[in-house]
C-alpha cells in the first residue's frame, strides 16, 4: 500500500507531477481543475476495472515485515506526491479491498481519499459528485478466518466484511452495527473470483486493491488484476532475516508462467517514480467521450 497515517499527510498539495510518457488513446475523466493540475493531466478507466496501488523501494521491498506496522509509508518516506496519488486513486473506486492482514497493521488509518491527503479533500470529493458517487468508496475486508480488529476505526463506518461460514460465526455480535459480515460459504479459503463477485454486488465496478502482497498474488493468479499502480520510491530498504515481502507473494510465475505488463504511463515527482501498468497483455481503450 502507498502511503499510511494522517499525521504525515498534513501540508499542502504537492507540485504538479511530470508526464514523461501516457500511452495514447487512454480512458480520460474530467478531474476537477486541481486534481489535473497535480496529477498532470486527466486519469480514467473502463467501466470496469480491478486495479492495484503500490510503494515499493528501489530494491523492489513493498512491506518492511510484520514488526513494522504501517511500512508503505516508511518506504514511501511519507512523500505527498505519493498520498496525493493514493487520494485520487481512492477517489475513482467503488470499493477499495483490503486483506485483514493489512487492517490489522494500520490500527489508526482510514481507506478514503481524504485521509491521506486532507488539502485535496474538497477535489476528491468534487470528482465523486461528478461520477454520482458516495462521500468514501466502500471498505471491503477479506479475511477467511474473521480475525480481524472489530473496534478499528476504519469499520465505524459502513463495511463489508468478506468471510467464511467459520469466520462469519467468530465475528457475529463482534462488529459494530453499521459493518456487514457476508458468508461466502464454508470453505477453508476464499476464492479472489467470489470475493469480487460479492464485493461488486454491494459496491460496483470500479475496484482498488490496497490488500497487500499475497492478494495481489492471488489476482494475479487468477487472472483479475486490470492494472497496476506502482510508485518507485528512492530508497533501498535491504533484506536481513526479517521477512520483507517484494510486489507478489504466495505466487510463483517464472518460468513456468508470464504475466505481461504494459506501461501506460510514467509520472515523476523529484527521484519518485509513478508508473501505471495494465495487466493481462490487454490495455484498456478510449470509451466513448474519453480523450
Amino acid at each position: 500500500m502507498a502511503g499510511s497515517d494522517a499525521s504525515q499527510a498534513a501540508g499542502g498539495l504537492p507540485p504538479p507531477l511530470a508526464v514523461l510518457y501516457e500511452r495514447a488513446g487512454l480512458p480520460a475523466w474530467p478531474l476537477p481543475r486541481v486534481l489535473a493540475e497535480v496529477y498532470g493531466g486527466d486519469l480514467g478507466f473502463r467501466q470496469s476495472c480491478v486495479y492495484a496501488n503500490f510503494v515499493a523501494s528501489v530494491d523492489g521491498v513493498t512491506s518492511l515485515g510484520p514488526e513494522y506496522p504501517s511500512s508503505g509509508s516508511a518506504i514511501s518516506l511519507h512523500d505527498p506526491a505519493d498520498r496525493f496519488v493514493m487520494g485520487l486513486l481512492r477517489a475513482c473506486a467503488d470499493v477499495v479491498l483490503i486483506g485483514a492482514g493489512t487492517l490489522r497493521a494500520t490500527p489508526g488509518h482510514r481507506w478514503t481519499p481524504a485521509y491521506v491527503c486532507p488539502a485535496a479533500a474538497d477535489a476528491y470529493a468534487a470528482l465523486r459528485r461528478s461520477r454520482g458517487l458516495p462521500v468514501d468508496p466502500l471498505l471491503a475486508v477479506i479475511t477467511a478466518r474473521g480475525d480481524i480488529p472489530a473496534g478499528h476505526p476504519a469499520l465505524r463506518a459502513d463495511a463489508l466484511i468478506l468471510t467464511t461460514a467459520a469466520g462469519a460465526r467468530r465475528l457475529h455480535g463482534r462488529l459494530l452495527p453499521r459493518g456487514t459480515i457476508l458468508d461466502l460459504g464454508d470453505q477453508p479459503e476464499l476464492l479472489p473470483a467470489d470475493v469480487l463477485a460479492a464485493a461488486r454486488a454491494r459496491g460496483g465496478s470500479m475496484m482498488l486493491t490496497e490488500g497487500g502482497p499475497r492478494l495481489l498474488g492471488q489476482l494475479a493468479a487468477g487472472g483479475l488484476l486490470d492494472e497496476l499502480f506502482l510508485t518507485v520510491s528512492p530508497v533501498l530498504a535491504g533484506r536481513g532475516d526479517t521477512a520483507r515481502p517484494r510486489l507478489v507473494a504466495g505466487l510463483e510465475l517464472l518460468p513456468g508462467r508470464t504475466e505481461p505488463a504494459e506501461l501506460l504511463t510514467v509520472r515523476r515527482h523529484g527521484s519518485y517514480l509513478f508508473l501505471r501498468y495494465a495487466m493481462r497483455g490487454t490495455a484498456p481503450a478510449a470509451e466513448p467521450g474519453g480523450s
